[in-house]
């Protein structure tokens, strides 16, 4: 299969997915909606596996000055020539993952959030003349390459960020977020979910609330925390979950992408086989197919096309949530139990989704 473009199997990087050449189906839409619909903060909520770190590493690339353009020739995105024009390349960003936060206790969480900010601060190091900036943010950049950072310089490090690099370039700040609830889903496995909560909450508060230097967040994850617990006084915020038809075809693969893929690696035989297998998901008004699996299915075929299909999905993710829920639902005459007990058995249960409890 000489010639053909690489399966990007576990690449969440647009540069390298672009620039080395990967298989990467075109997303880059994404971003025309979203400065169309414009939100001030706007959080997706999709299921791990879907594309969301790939599409923030894409929106960075997008928007941060001094990108290479380049990355986009062919794309979708690149057709508009006058939001190109006005928004490729012009705004300095600021983009950190929290998928790394996973501890056993709140003291070691808080250490590996203060590196995820060491990080970011040495990525931007190297864009920055730190000698241009006034001595007051000097020491503030300072403090945010320091290890042993306190709580209060944490909590306020996005913020600092935002009004440091509006300061050196002369224009609000895009904040990407991706996997913000990571470390909650992993305090509450391991008891110092309120600890965090508080911990996140300030954090998101400080950088996303009533901030100057702002020009837009976006945040991802698979859960949505109550806008009560973490979310709390943010008149700006707008949610897409997998229920809301905006921006229902940017996290997942399509069916038109998937029958793209598989004719591009001769594969067309396969499509009712992998629609069977990997078709299961409902996000808006679309049908989804899981792109991990799609992917792993086309580079598993590609030298022997007939083995048989995979769940490939299922190892990619923990189920302490799950496992948490079944523990604790009880009275084997309980209505939660029935029902688990209904799908398990391939039935139906409708239930109505309240938003403002997910």
């Amino acid at each position: 299969m000489s010639g053909l473009l690489k399966l990007p199997i576990g690449i969440e990087n647009f540069e390298k997915i672009r620039s080395e050449g990967f298989y990467y189906a075109d997303k880059t839409k994404l971003i025309e909606q979203l400065l169309g619909q414009w939100g001030e903060v706007n959080l997706f909520t999709r299921p791990r596996r879907f594309g969301k770190s790939l599409s923030m590493s894409m929106l960075r690339c997008f928007f941060e000055i001094g990108t290479n353009q380049t990355l986009f020739d062919g794309l979708y995105i690149a057709k508009n020539k006058e939001l190109c024009e006005q928004y490729m390349g012009k705004f300095p960003v600021i983009s950190i993952s929290l998928k790394s936060v996973n501890a056993e206790n709140f003291d070691k969480a808080k250490a590996q959030l203060v590196k995820i900010i060491n990080r970011e601060a040495r990525r931007l190091r190297s864009f920055l003349r730190i000698e241009y900036l006034e001595k007051e943010y000097q020491e503030i950049f300072s403090e945010l390459l320091n290890r042993k950072m306190e709580e209060d310089t944490l909590t306020n490090s996005l913020q600092e960020f935002t009004e440091l690099l509006e300061t050196y370039y002369g224009e609000k700040v895009i904040v990407l977020i991706d996997e913000y609830d990571v470390p909650l889903a992993k305090a509450n496995e391991n008891g110092y979910y309120d600890r965090m909560v508080l911990l996140i909450r300030n954090m998101l508060e400080n950088v996303l609330k009533t901030n100057d230097s702002l020009k837009f967040a976006v945040l991802t994850g698979c859960l949505r925390i109550a806008k009560e617990s973490i979310f709390t006084g943010l008149n700006n915020f707008k949610v897409y979950s997998i229920t809301d038809v905006d921006f229902d075809e940017y996290f997942g693969f399509t069916d038109e992408e998937v029958r793209e893929i598989l004719h591009y690696y001769n594969q067309d035989t396969h499509y009712e086989i992998v629609k069977q297998w990997y078709d299961g998901y409902r996000f808006g008004d679309l049908d989804v197919y899981c792109p991990w699996d799609v992917i792993n299915y086309c580079s598993s075929h590609l030298n022997n096309p007939t083995l048989p299909p995979e769940n490939y999905w299922i190892n990619t993710s923990g189920n302490d949530v799950l496992n948490h829920f079944i523990n604790n639902v009880g009275n084997e005459k309980s209505v939660t139990r029935l029902e688990l007990e209904q799908l398990v058995n391939g039935r139906t249960v409708q239930k109505e989704i309240k938003q403002n409890l997910t």
